[in-house]
């Protein structure tokens, strides 16, 4: 069942020079660097993968999580600046999870003069239902989750669903490929579906999950926790994440060198023969964009 609140209004006109969602937010310093920082990172990454077509429509997928709710924002105030020239449509799926608070979302949403679809599907009685209580229920959720929100897209005629997965999620999902799955791979910030007429797009893929915490925390989000995969211990996507903030500690600064090693890759420097023609090498060829040496100018770390 379809559940359509002001899905063809536009927003509130903002008032005060502000959109409605940042009427009683702080007025720290504080707050504001970090407002700005999260505008200007998403900013550079719709600039950086070509992710806005003046005039379209996204459906922006809300879960009701601290990420979800922060692309909804910064994706809003950049319109409101007239950054972001496409319009905007927020959309929950309700996959029927036990004590799922259903009024939370339409409220905040209404109150904020947000344009919105809610749309309940039972995918929770289906994923408890194939699968063991001992598995991890995150693959197939997601897969049945993903499937209706491709269906929302195209008949709300949004050309693009946008999701909120930030700078962890991609670096936790290069990890989980690296070290399970043998191949070097992260979430893109753009693709398109399989049927090859929905773009998924990530604005947040620059922005660190711990600023999106503290912008959560600041905006006062109403959050609904995941009762499903959010409760389920020994993922191995918490095991990625508790590695790389031990990195982190560690290391500060680290993950931003990993974000910006995925934009700088290397071909000839790794071992992928379908992405570079080593059997074309030989000895006094001039090779175009094979420069010498790894890091530290080096024979790629071997002696």
């Amino acid at each position: 069942m379809n559940i359509h609140a002001d899905a063809m209004t536009e927003p509130a006109e903002a008032e005060g020079g502000f959109h409605p969602l940042f009427r009683d937010v702080p007025s720290s310093v504080e707050f504001n660097k970090l407002r700005k920082r999260l505008l200007r990172l998403t900013r550079q990454a719709v600039e950086d993968f070509a992710m806005v077509r003046p005039g379209e429509r996204w459906l922006v997928a809300l879960s009701g999580g601290k990420d979800s709710y922060g692309l909804l924002a910064l994706l809003l105030d950049l319109k409101w600046r007239g950054l972001l020239p496409v319009d905007l449509l927020a959309c929950n799926l309700d996959q029927g999870q036990p004590n799922f608070p259903k009024h939370i979302l339409p409220d905040y949403l209404t109150a904020n003069g947000i344009p919105h679809r809610i749309e309940y599907q039972d995918t929770y009685s289906i994923v408890t239902n194939k699968l063991p209580q001992t598995s991890t229920y995150c693959s197939l959720c997601s897969r049945l989750r993903r499937g209706h929100l491709y269906r929302i897209t195209r008949e709300e005629g949004c050309s693009a669903l946008v999701l909120g997965h930030h700078r962890e999620d991609i670096l936790e999902t290069f990890f989980m490929n690296l070290f399970h799955g043998g191949r070097l791979a992260a979430m893109p910030p753009k693709l398109i579906n399989d049927d090859g007429d929905v773009l998924v797009l990530r604005p947040l893929s620059y922005c660190a999950e711990a600023d999106l915490a503290r912008f959560s925390d600041a905006m006062e989000f109403p959050i609904i926790p995941c009762d499903l995969c959010g409760s389920q211990d020994g993922l191995q996507r918490n095991v990625m994440k508790a590695m790389l903030d031990d990195i982190e500690r560690k290391m500060p600064g680290r993950k931003d060198t990993m974000i910006r090693a995925l934009t700088n890759v290397r071909p000839s420097h790794l071992l992928d023969r379908n992405l570079f023609d080593f059997a074309a090498l030989a000895r006094g060829a001039m090779s175009i964009g094979q420069p010498e040496g790894g890091i530290d100018g080096g024979a790629a770390g071997f002696a």
